[in-house]
C-alpha cells in the first residue's frame, strides 16, 4: 500500500465508533478480570489536611515550648569557628567555653532571630503578603536600627 499523504483520511478515521458516554466497554471490563465495586477493604490512604492546618498546628506547638530550636552541637561548632576566625583569644591556644555561656549565647541568638522574623512578618503583612521575603527582613533590620534597637 502506498504511503498516504496528510490530506487523505486514514482507514481508522473512516469507521464509526460506538458511543461510550465516558464509560469503558463491557468487553474491556470483562477482559481485565476486575469487577467494579468489588467487596473488600478499601486501600488505606494517608490523611491529607487542608493547606495551612499543619502550619498552624506547628505554630501552636512551638509557642507552647521553651526548648531551644537550634541544635546544640552545630551551634557550638559555629561559635567556636567564628571565635577562632575572629582571633578573640590573645594567646595561641584555643579558648574554652563554659556550657552555660554557650547556652546563654544560644538563647540570646534565638530570641534575636524570633524577634527579627516577627518584625519581618509584620512588614510582609503590611505589604499585603503572607510570605516573608528577604526585603522584609532587610526592612525590619533598617527600622530596628532607626529606632536604636540592636541590628
Amino acid at each position: 500500500m502506498p504511503p498516504r499523504s496528510p490530506a487523505q483520511p486514514s482507514d481508522r478515521n473512516d469507521k464509526a465508533h460506538p458511543s461510550r458516554d465516558g464509560r469503558a466497554l463491557q468487553g474491556a471490563r470483562k477482559a481485565s478480570g476486575k469487577r467494579l465495586g468489588a467487596p473488600g477493604p478499601a486501600p488505606q490512604r494517608t490523611k491529607r489536611y487542608k493547606p495551612g492546618t499543619v502550619a498552624l498546628r506547628e505554630i501552636r506547638k512551638y509557642q507552647k515550648t521553651t526548648d531551644l530550636l537550634l541544635l546544640k552541637l552545630p551551634f557550638q561548632r559555629l561559635i567556636r569557628e567564628r571565635e577562632i576566625a575572629q582571633h578573640v583569644s590573645d594567646d595561641d591556644r584555643p579558648s574554652r567555653w563554659q556550657s552555660q555561656a554557650l547556652f546563654a549565647l544560644q538563647e540570646a541568638a534565638e530570641a534575636f532571630l524570633v524577634n527579627l522574623f516577627h518584625h519581618a512578618n509584620l512588614c510582609a503583612i503590611h505589604a499585603k503578603r503572607v510570605t516573608v521575603q528577604q526585603k522584609d527582613v532587610q526592612l525590619a533590620r533598617r527600622l530596628r536600627a532607626a529606632w536604636g534597637a540592636p541590628v
